[in-house]
């Protein structure tokens, strides 16, 4: 081949080249997108709603409180509302309508006899027994009236029952039932009790009862042991307008508890309120545990007004079973009796008294907030002893 065949061979080969790759590229700026400019705020644009922020509440840890999501609710009480509703003023007289029907309909028949003899006495001790006054103090009782009576020459039945009374309201009359806010504060009320005989919801009542006479208040859930006590504590505290400290599931107690009085002190406030534990299915643990609670309030710096022994009166004689495993670890100061408007034996309270001389303070004769009153002895055995 000619070299001005090559040449020309190698001119038209570079044109050709050259016309396919200006045509490609012309071809790809024609069908590029380009990028939309990202838009402008504008002030007449509305922000899309903030989420609500996520609450949360103070819990400890062994180096103080930090904020963290409050846990899910577990068991929650479903009707505080309901409980915190205006009502009128809770009486023992009502809520030992059902304590008094055994003792009262075994008086019925007594009172309907001609006189007094020995086996109306026999009667009157074994309704008192069977009312769980207990054996003993049903025997002082009755061994009191019958004094009463022959010395007073009573002969009339139904005159009997003003000894009876008197034998009963002397048996009662000697306790100091008064509830100790005195001394520097916060003053510490500890609730002790099995699980199950309703501390939370007297914790709560009692808050609840503080925070309305303006006393400030906070809440100690140094029941690690069942989560749930805390959640129904965390919702008390916020219906009672109260503080509450927390700490993680299975934690140290007594490390909740420090926590709550340090932080009490700090704040001015008056009264810590503690939970603790009551799973009596290890006894050992528990009197331990309830020994060092005991021990950090004064290690918090805290003064200790009261430790509340919290039964449920509808257990009857068993409650005693508990009162002695509770009195062993801690000085009990006084006895909360629940669920008295519950029970159908309702003479408890001469028991508990008779046996570990711990006075009853406080009754629960119902489940709204002002169902937990002060125990008084003249109502309650009159009550008892009602015959209508």
């Amino acid at each position: 081949m000619h070299s001005a065949q090559i040449i020309l061979l190698l001119v038209v080969v570079v044109l050709v080249v050259g016309g396919v790759a200006f045509v490609g590229a012309r071809s790809r700026r024609r069908g590029a997108r380009p990028e939309p400019p990202a838009p402008l705020s504008s002030p007449r644009t509305s922000a899309p709603p903030a989420q609500p922020a996520e609450k949360v509440t103070a819990r400890p840890t062994q180096g103080g409180l930090i904020s963290g999501p409050e846990p899910a609710p577990e068991e929650l009480d479903l009707h505080a509302e309901e409980k915190l509703a205006p009502e009128a003023p809770a009486t023992i007289q009502e809520g030992l309508r059902q304590s008094r029907r055994p003792f009262a309909a075994a008086l019925q028949g007594l009172f309907k006899r001609n006189t007094v003899e020995e086996s109306f006495w026999g009667e009157v001790e074994d309704s008192l027994i069977l009312s769980d006054v207990g054996l003993d103090q049903a025997t002082r009782i009755v061994e009191a009236a019958k004094e009463r009576v022959r010395r007073e020459r009573i002969t009339d039945p139904a005159a009997a029952l003003g000894a009876i009374r008197a034998a009963m309201l002397e048996a009662l009359s000697l306790a100091d039932r008064s509830l100790s806010l005195e001394g520097e504060r916060p003053v510490v009320w500890l609730f002790v009790g099995v699980n199950g005989v309703g501390k939370t919801t007297t914790i709560g009542k009692v808050a609840h009862q503080m925070s309305e006479e303006g006393r400030s208040v906070m809440l100690a859930a140094a029941d690690t042991f069942r989560a749930a006590a805390a959640d129904q504590l965390g919702l008390w505290a916020e219906r009672a307008g109260a503080d509450v400290v927390r700490g993680a599931p299975g934690g140290d107690p007594a490390a909740v508890l420090f926590d709550a009085i340090s932080s009490a002190r700090a704040k001015g406030t008056d009264v810590v309120l503690g939970d603790t534990a009551g799973r009596l299915q290890n006894k050992t643990n528990l009197i331990e545990e309830l020994k060092k609670i005991y021990r950090t309030v004064e290690k918090a710096q805290g003064t200790l007004g009261e430790v509340l022994l919290v039964l449920d009166a509808t257990v009857g004689q068993n409650g005693l079973a508990q009162a002695k495993v509770f009195s062993e670890a801690v000085g009990v100061t006084g006895v909360v009796l629940t669920k008295l408007d519950g029970s159908a034996k309702g003479g408890i309270a001469f028991a508990i008294e008779e046996t570990f001389k711990i006075p009853v303070k406080l009754v629960g004769v119902g489940e709204r907030i002002g169902d937990l009153i002060p125990f008084d002895p003249k109502a309650y055995v009159e009550s008892l002893t009602a015959l209508d």
